[in-house]
C-alpha cells in the first residue's frame, strides 16, 4: 500500500439514530463504528485521515490511534466538500487516495486490497467499489458505458424511474489518483436535491474528461452495508456476532442455542469448550479446552483453565484455574485468582483477593482484599470486612483452616494454619496455627414469664 493515503470520511451528524452521541462513535460489537472502519487501513497507508465535522471534538477525543491526522469540514456541505478539505495537507502527495465512509465497518481488508490492486493494474483515474442489491433503495446507482467502464453514480434521489431500475449499487468506497481527484472536485456544484457537493459528481466530470473510470463488484452487500440508525446498527452487530460463532463452532466449540449466546471476536475459545444459552463472553478472555459455562453467565477479560464450571454468574478481570466450579449466582471481580479445584458457589462474591487450591467458599459469602490458603472450608455467610471506612485491609487465612457459618473476620487480621473458627464469630485478633477460635457472647436461658 505504499504510496497510498487512506481518508475516512466522518463529519456528519447522523441524525437518524436520534442521539446526542456522533453516530460514528455509537458501538458495533465492542467497538466504535469509526474504530472499525480505521482499522481496515491499519496495515501499510502512508497517511490516514479522518474528515470530522459535527462533535468534531469529541470524535477526535475518543479516536486513540495515534497515526490519525484530522481535518475538520466545518460546515457538512456533502461528501465532495468533505474530501476537499484533505488538499491542503495532501498537495506535494501523488499517490493514490483511497476513500471510506466512516460508517461502513463490515468491509474486508482484503476487500480494500483488491479494490487497490485493481485500480493500479488498470492504470485508472477512479476505481469505485460496487455490488448487486435486490432492494437498491437509497443507494446511488452506478451507469455504465458500453465498454463496462463507470459513466457515472446517480443518487437515489436525483435518479429518473429508469436509472432506478439498475441494482448496481454506489458503496461509497473509491480509490483516486490524487493528480485526478483535486482538480474534479473543484469543478463539481451543488445543483441536486440536497444543495450538497457529491462525491460521486466526480465520476461524471471524469469522463467527460476522457479519463478512465472502473468499477470493480463484490457479491456480498453487507460487506458496503452503511449504519444510519440503531436498527441497522443491530443488523449489522448481529452479523459480526454469527460470523463469530460460526467460526467458533466449525474450530470445535460447542454453543447450544447460538441465538441466545454473545461471544466477542476478541475472546478466544479452545476445542471442546462448551457454552450454553444465554452467556456473553467479551474481551481479551482465553477459555481452555473442556469447559462449560453458563447458562446465564457473563465473563470479560479472563483467563479460564481446563475443566471450569461457570454457571449463571459474573465474572471480570480473573485468573481461574483448571478444574475450578463457579456459581450458580457467584459475582468474581477484578484481580482475583482461584486455584484449581476450588469451588465459588451460591451468592458469593469474591474481590480482589487469592483464592487457594481445592478452597470452598460455598455460600453467601463476601471475601475482598484476602488471601486464603489452600483446603481451606469457608462456611455460609462468612465476611472480610475489608473496609474501615478510609482504607481497604488485607485478611489472610492459612492452609486446612475451617471457618465456621457467619463469621465477621474484621481486617486486616491474619489466621493460621489448620485453625477451627467457631460459627457464628466475630474475630478481630489474629489467630495462631492449630487454634481454635471463639469470638461470642455466651448462651443464656433465662425463664419466661408466660401468661395464662
Amino acid at each position: 500500500m505504499k504510496n497510498t493515503v487512506a481518508i475516512i470520511l466522518a463529519a456528519g451528524e447522523g441524525t437518524r439514530f436520534n442521539s446526542v452521541t456522533p453516530k460514528v462513535l455509537h458501538k458495533i460489537f465492542g467497538k466504535m463504528i469509526i474504530e472499525r472502519v480505521i482499522e481496515i487501513v491499519d496495515d501499510g497507508f502512508d497517511k490516514k485521515i479522518v474528515v470530522v465535522g459535527h462533535k468534531s471534538e469529541l470524535v477526535k477525543k475518543s479516536i486513540n490511534d495515534k497515526n490519525v491526522l484530522f481535518v475538520e469540514q466545518i460546515k457538512q456541505l456533502g461528501s465532495g466538500d468533505a474530501v476537499k478539505q484533505t488538499e491542503s495537507i495532501l498537495k506535494n502527495f501523488t499517490g493514490d487516495l483511497v476513500i471510506l465512509s466512516g460508517d461502513v465497518p463490515l468491509l474486508k481488508k482484503e476487500t480494500v486490497g483488491k479494490l487497490l490492486s485493481v485500480h493500479k493494474k488498470e492504470k485508472a483515474a477512479a476505481t469505485v467499489l460496487t455490488c448487486e442489491s435486490k432492494n437498491p433503495s437509497h443507494y446511488g446507482r452506478i451507469v455504465r458505458n458500453s465498454d463496462g467502464t463507470v459513466k457515472a453514480i446517480v443518487e437515489s434521489k436525483d435518479a429518473t424511474d429508469v436509472i432506478k431500475k439498475i441494482k448496481e449499487i454506489n458503496s461509497g468506497v473509491y480509490v483516486f489518483s490524487s493528480k485526478e481527484l483535486f482538480p474534479a472536485l473543484h469543478k463539481i456544484k451543488n445543483d441536486n436535491s440536497k444543495s450538497e457537493y457529491y462525491l460521486t459528481d466526480v465520476i461524471s466530470i471524469l469522463n467527460r474528461e476522457k479519463r478512465k473510470v472502473i468499477g470493480y463488484k463484490i457479491n456480498d452487500f453487507r460487506e458496503i452495508s452503511g449504519i444510519n440508525n440503531r436498527y441497522e446498527l443491530a443488523l449489522a452487530e448481529n452479523y459480526m456476532r454469527e460470523k463469530v460463532l460460526e467460526n467458533l463452532m466449525l474450530s470445535g466449540v460447542t454453543i447450544v442455542n447460538p441465538a441466545t449466546v454473545y461471544i466477542e471476536e476478541t475472546v478466544e475459545i479452545e476445542k471442546d469448550a462448551m457454552i450454553m444459552p444465554s452467556t456473553i463472553i467479551k474481551g481479551r478472555t482465553k477459555i481452555r479446552s473442556g469447559c462449560v459455562l453458563g447458562p446465564f453467565s457473563y465473563i470479560e477479560d479472563c483467563t479460564v483453565g481446563k475443566n471450569v464450571e461457570i454457571r449463571a454468574s459474573f465474572v471480570y478481570g480473573a485468573e481461574i484455574a483448571d478444574d475450578v466450579k463457579i456459581g450458580p449466582f457467584s459475582h468474581i471481580r477484578k484481580e482475583t485468582k482461584v486455584g484449581r479445584y476450588a469451588r465459588i458457589g451460591n451468592f458469593s462474591e469474591i474481590k480482589k483477593s487469592i483464592i487457594g487450591e481445592n478452597t470452598k467458599v460455598s455460600h453467601l459469602s463476601y471475601i475482598g482484599d484476602s488471601q486464603l490458603g489452600k483446603n481451606i472450608n469457608i462456611g455460609a455467610g462468612t465476611i472480610t470486612c475489608n473496609y474501615d471506612g478510609k482504607k481497604k485491609h488485607k485478611t489472610e487465612i492459612g492452609d486446612f483452616t475451617f471457618v465456621g457459618s457467619n463469621t465477621n473476620l474484621i481486617a486486616p487480621v491474619k489466621i493460621g494454619r489448620g485453625v477451627l473458627i467457631a460459627a457464628g464469630s466475630t474475630i478481630t485478633h489474629d489467630v495462631p496455627d492449630n487454634k481454635l477460635a471463639i469470638a461470642r457472647e455466651r448462651q443464656v436461658i433465662k425463664k419466661l414469664k408466660v401468661k395464662s
